[in-house]
């Protein structure tokens, strides 16, 4: 993987970059839909590539391995020839899977215990048997194993939990180094800064993880609870310390106002649930504002979605139509829904990329967040 810096905003941290992989070029800052089993729930990759405009997708590590399982995705040839998929790849470790399962699940110096969602079946996850596990999927970009401490966590809590990760850390990177690719690209292995919202952690993981000299890095156990302000801060000061010419990846983060705020504070690589989730459950985005589409002041709005054009929805459905939909539970509700919030999101990054190359990210970005977090 190589990554170009392409420019950095004057009045800002926002970067405009390129990531090149074997699968292909990402422009960034990017927001990668997840694709948990090897799907992005609801939406054909047809239409990821032609209206989403998807440049790279997440699959979960976690979920890959329970099902289809490893056999079965070796025989294919990987990820991308199981599900058909041939532009890039990103897997987590599986590890805020694990730490979601909190009540079937034990941490050891060794790695992560824990019982499947699925039968209750028992399973260890290692630092190196999920290096192995993501060489099994070969996706082109894969994570280190970590634990994910809640937002509230107690200090002592999350200091240790961020040791383990960092020792952790030490044993995937060997693993990694001592072992090669299984289908013919080329893979490239993220550590992960923790340190929940204590500055002194953070500071000490960012240092950590940037000593590692790997070709990516990412900022997880934030946007698990605790406040927005204390994210920004937790971003502003690790993005202060990780290295500038690597891109770097901000996990499970989160609504279009998060993605422009982080991208302010120098983040190049975003992933969430929320444009797929809420899409299903009648909240779409748009350039103006958020839209509940069971609202009834709906019914007889025969304007588009976003009278901007953000999204392939705006040239065909009306907002009565859409809510008509979803009152009705019919099932292409869900799926107009989820792909129309991954449209804007990778609409909005899109912009946020042209504002920054045009030197106005800044200005730009102080009118859209505010029309962002406006409820229509």
């Amino acid at each position: 993987m190589k990554f170009e810096l392409q420019h950095t905003d004057a009045k800002s941290s926002a970067r405009a970059g390129k990531v090149t992989t074997d699968h292909g070029t990402i422009e960034t800052p990017i927001f990668m839909p997840v694709g948990t089993v090897g799907s992005v729930k609801g939406v054909h990759f047809r239409d990821l590539e032609d209206d989403v405009k998807a440049q790279i997708i997440l699959g979960n590590t976690y979920h890959l391995y329970l099902r289809p399982g490893l056999d079965i995705l070796k025989a294919a040839g990987g990820l991308h020839k199981f599900n058909g998929w041939d532009k890039p790849v990103l897997t987590d470790s599986g590890g805020y899977q694990v730490f979601s399962l909190s009540d079937n699940r034990k941490l050891t110096e060794e790695g992560a215990v824990f019982r499947s969602h699925l039968d209750g079946s028992k399973h260890l996850f290692t630092p190196e048997n999920v290096v192995d596990t993501q060489r099994v999927i070969g996706a082109d970009i894969i994570m280190a194993l970590d634990e994910c401490p809640p937002g509230d966590a107690e200090y002592a809590y999350a200091k240790k939990s961020m040791e383990l990760t960092h020792r952790w850390l030490k044993r995937g990177v060997d693993h990694f180094d001592q072992t090669e690719p299984l289908y013919g690209h080329s893979q490239t292995f993220f550590p992960i800064v923790q340190g929940a919202g204590y500055r002194d952690l953070r500071t000490q993981s960012a240092e950590f993880i940037a000593s590692q000299n790997r070709e990516g890095n990412a900022i997880g156990g934030l946007a698990v609870g605790e406040p927005t302000e204390v994210m920004y801060e937790m971003v502003e000061l690790v993005n202060g310390i990780l290295p500038k010419d690597k891109p770097r990846y901000l996990m499970g983060v989160g609504t279009p106002a998060n993605l422009l705020e982080n991208i302010a504070l120098g983040v190049d690589m975003f992933d969430c649930v929320m444009p797929t989730r809420n899409g299903r459950n009648g909240m779409l985005f748009t350039s103006e504002g958020i839209l509940n589409m069971r609202n009834e002041k709906w019914k007889n709005d025969f304007s588009p979605v976003d009278p901007n054009g953000t999204s392939f929805v705006d040239q065909r459905y009306s907002k009565a139509y859409l809510r008509h939909l979803y009152v009705s539970k019919e099932m292409l509700a869900a799926q107009i829904g989820s792909q129309h919030n991954l449209t804007f999101y990778l609409w909005l990054v899109g912009e946020a990329r042209k504002h920054i190359l045009a030197g106005d990210f800044a200005q730009w970005k102080e009118v859209m967040v505010k029309k962002l977090t406006t409820r229509l």
